[in-house]
């Protein structure tokens, strides 16, 4: 094996280090873009880590202007750009559902989940993405701005309405469920 054969054994032990450290994070966030669509949610992770490394093995990546500063940030990024092309795209919403075992240990608990991911499945993507990256990744505005490819003003507006809405959509369930 010749020296560069020794280059893109590291190059993919790095890549390896970062799939493996955020793979997790990764699903976690999916999970609620894709209202609980667990299978969906799997598709776009390995959608997103399929893309960063193509992105990886370039070589631009090694060195020089091209290099990504935080390729963990970098990969939440191209999952959320990734999940809105598709919503654009998906011609269908329909999507199949099994039968949910019931769980007595924490019933409220999951019933607080199911009407959460239930909402947020019935708002637009955008709108979902705004909640989910600025209240579930913890994102700035600015952060968010440029994940959404929009203006941090846009990303307010569209951060207070879409609370309004998920607000108008949960109603007095969310409240009676928090209680339990």
């Amino acid at each position: 094996m010749g020296w560069i054969g020794v280059g893109r054994e590291a190059e993919d032990a790095e890549f390896l280090e970062l799939v493996s450290g955020r793979t997790g994070h990764l699903y976690r966030s999916a999970c609620l873009l894709t209202s609980g669509d667990t299978h969906y949610a799997e598709d776009l992770v390995q959608e997103a880590l399929s893309r960063m490394y193509v992105l990886w093995r370039r070589s631009a990546w090694t060195g020089g202007r091209n290099r990504i500063d935080n390729p963990a940030a970098y990969t939440h990024t191209v999952m959320v750009r990734t999940f809105l092309a598709q919503q654009r795209r998906r011609s269908s919403t329909e999507r199949p559902v099994g039968a949910v075992p019931e769980s007595e240990a924490r019933e409220a608990d999951g019933a607080l989940r199911m009407t959460l991911l239930d909402a947020l499945g019935r708002m637009p993507p955008k709108d979902r993405a705004v909640l989910v990256l600025r209240y579930w990744e913890d994102r700035s505005v600015a952060e968010t701005a440029e994940v959404l490819r929009s203006s941090p003003g846009a990303v307010r507006t569209r951060t207070t309405r879409a609370l309004d809405r998920l607000r108008g959509l949960l109603g007095d369930s969310l409240a009676e469920l928090a209680a339990r």
